[in-house]
């Protein structure tokens, strides 16, 4: 007989390299997104708002970790899969508009925060519960988890996760330094749950409901003198297979005037937080108003990010029925920047974001003169902007995904200075202007710009005297 090799895998490999480059935050928002995909397995309602009802509520401490929520719980069937560590062959398809594509995010949250767990279940008829115990853990020869099968009835179709013996690390995130940990896991279930929070969904956390931060741009039906409104640039294509893509860039807010004090550390960095690129699939941000080079910023003839483009921001989605056509990471919570749909894509995020550098550049020094094109706009969301887009006229675009269309926008342009004209324009520090208004106005609040001007008076005057 011929011998034989064990090749047989070996459980704490899976566990230590499963848990390894994911962040403890990432690894709670893997059981969020079971919850939603609980939802969607049940059946959204075809609405605006079909999450209406829907809740998940995670509370921790320095013993535990507990999410719970109504999303539609395990069905028997599928707890055949669930448990698995990876996605079996014989599993079939999830419903469609799901996220989950490899099969390790709840096992993977597991085992980063703790070496047991309670899971109560029930959906519908089938009400069970599975325990996972540091002796599972470190037995290397047993993979099978005992169930529990006398549950109690909970209120409401659901799933109850409490994770215990957490380790060391975890343990202390969630005690000594808890406010900290809290406010970011709300800040990003706040930023890659936004569209869902949007819908209706609600999530706690220690008690606190999260709001969502969405993106909205400016949208203006009217121009100014030259009949040009500010709009965002669309896109919009669906791949053959089975991808939809819409993509719109434009602008948050005005852009930033000379008076405005971006010198002062934390008026630049809460107006950076409304920049950059937000990257929607199924719903899900995976990446949050990014400014580097992912999303094109620095490539291509895209000025990289500046504190003077805080005013440009967009947004791109992909849905699809397949999560695994989607451009998305192992942790979905990143895009695959090598995929080719996301390069394809990519061109065009390129080509929107530089219509509007292009006009900040132009209007730079200027944006005085831009307040009324953007005081005759309204802020859109992102299903908003979409049912605006109904009523824009599309055009083909080449280099693109066949059947691509696209509105670009023709945006305002400033007028031609007269030549017997001369622009001044200089920046100091803010302390300075304010002692120098303080001087000329007994007013330190005066605008920087009529600051300098009452200054070229005097000197004026001086000079013709």
């Amino acid at each position: 007989m011929n011998p034989t090799v064990n090749a047989a895998p070996v459980k704490s490999f899976f566990v230590s390299m499963l848990t390894r480059d994911i962040k403890l935050e990432e690894a709670i928002l893997d059981l969020l997104d079971n919850c939603v995909d609980g939802i969607i397995r049940r059946g959204v309602a075809d609405s605006d708002r079909p999450y209406v009802g829907k809740w998940a509520n995670i509370e921790f401490s320095k013993s535990s970790f507990c999410i719970e929520d109504n999303c539609g719980g395990i069905p028997w069937e599928l707890s055949q899969y669930a448990f698995r560590m990876g996605r079996a062959s014989g599993r079939g398809p999830d419903a469609p508009g799901a996220i989950g594509v490899y099969g390790i995010g709840m096992k993977r949250a597991i085992f980063k925060m703790g070496k047991s767990c309670l899971i109560s279940t029930q959906s519908g008829n089938d009400r069970y519960g599975v325990d996972i115990t540091p002796d599972w853990v470190d037995d290397e020869t047993n993979w099978d988890i005992p169930v529990r099968t006398d549950e109690d009835p909970l209120e409401e179709d659901g799933t109850l996760i409490i994770i215990g013996n957490l380790h060391d690390g975890i343990a202390t995130q969630f005690e000594e330094q808890k406010q900290l940990f809290q406010a970011e896991l709300e800040r990003l279930i706040s930023s890659h749950y936004a569209f869902i929070i949007g819908k209706g969904f609600r999530v706690s956390v220690n008690g606190q409901v999260v709001a969502p931060r969405q993106t909205e741009l400016i949208y203006a039906d009217n121009g100014d003198v030259s009949g040009r409104p500010i709009q965002p640039f669309l896109y919009q294509a669906k791949t053959d297979d089975g991808v939809d893509v819409f993509l719109a860039v434009g602008f948050t807010r005005p852009i930033p005037s000379e008076s405005e004090a971006l010198s002062e550390q934390e008026e630049r960095r809460r107006s950076t937080e409304e920049a950059g690129w937000t990257i929607v699939c199924n719903d899900r941000a995976v990446v949050y108003r990014d400014r580097s080079e992912l999303t094109g910023w620095g490539e291509a003839g895209v000025p990289r990010y500046h504190t003077q483009f805080i005013a440009v921001s967009g947004i791109v989605e992909f849905k699809c029925d397949d999560p695994g056509k989607l451009p998305t990471t192992t942790t979905k919570r990143g895009v695959d920047a090598s995929s080719v749909l996301y390069l394809q894509v990519k061109n065009k995020m390129r080509e929107g974001m530089k219509l509007f550098t292009d006009y900040t550049n132009r209007w730079k020094g200027r944006a005085e003169e831009t307040k009324p094109q953007f005081d005759a706009g309204i802020t859109l969301s992102l299903d908003r902007l979409k049912a605006r887009a109904s009523q824009v006229e599309f055009s083909r675009t080449s280099r693109s995904i066949p059947g691509a269309l696209q509105y670009k926008p023709t945006l305002p342009v400033p007028p031609r200075t007269d030549p017997r004209k001369r622009r001044i324009s200089f920046s100091r520090d803010a302390e300075e202007v304010r002692l120098v208004a303080s001087h000329l106005f007994d007013n330190s609040n005066h605008d920087p710009s009529q600051v300098g001007e009452k200054c070229f008076e005097m000197m004026l005057e001086e000079a013709t005297d």
